[in-house]
């Protein structure tokens, strides 16, 4: 592998990581507000679908080599697929309004749904993302059974990061025997 391809590689790999960190801290911060606010746990978790939408676009971005045709589909479906999960986000809150469903059920509703979307959307660009998309599903099952739930989840994004940085090293390893 020549040296080029392997900076390429290494910086991607920084790209990916920081937004897999900044990811894993934004979920902690909205479980957190979800927990003392359900309305504005929902809020949040909306806005938490534009931008989890922008990173993957990104991350595809950085993906495609910079190639305008590989960009132009990439955009076309990472657009399909978060309108798309910001339609049944778009039900769920309608299904809140009629009074079917409590504002703090809301909540952990859209996050069930950004954590499908989210962990689908890693099969297209990345496993980072897929295991961003299962921390966000674990949480919410978390955040219902455990009191002291924050702590837990506080534990397993760490987790999360250390294992991703232990793989990448290992595979970094590999690659030069």
């Amino acid at each position: 592998m020549s040296e080029d391809i392997l900076i390429a590689e290494k910086k991607r790999f920084h790209i990916e990581e920081a937004i897999l960190i900044l990811l894993l801290i934004l979920s902690l911060v909205g479980i957190g507000i979800m927990d003392f606010s359900p309305a504005d746990g929902y809020g949040y978790w909306l806005i938490m679908m534009f931008l989890f939408g922008l990173f993957a676009m990104i991350i595809g971005w950085i993906q495609s080599k910079h190639r305008a045709d590989d960009f132009k589909i990439i955009l076309r479906e990472q657009s399909m697929h978060w309108a798309t999960s910001l339609l049944v986000v778009g039900g769920a809150f309608l299904i809140r309004q009629s009074g079917r469903i409590a504002e703090e059920d809301a909540g952990l509703i859209i996050l069930l749904i950004l954590s499908l979307s989210t962990i689908l959307d890693g099969i297209r660009v990345g496993w980072r993302f897929s295991l961003v998309g299962l921390f966000l599903g674990v949480a919410a099952v978390v955040s219902v059974y455990t009191p002291h739930f924050l702590w837990i989840e506080l534990g397993i994004a760490i987790l999360i990061v250390a294992v991703t940085i232990a793989w990448e090293l290992w595979t970094e390893r590999k690659a030069q025997l």
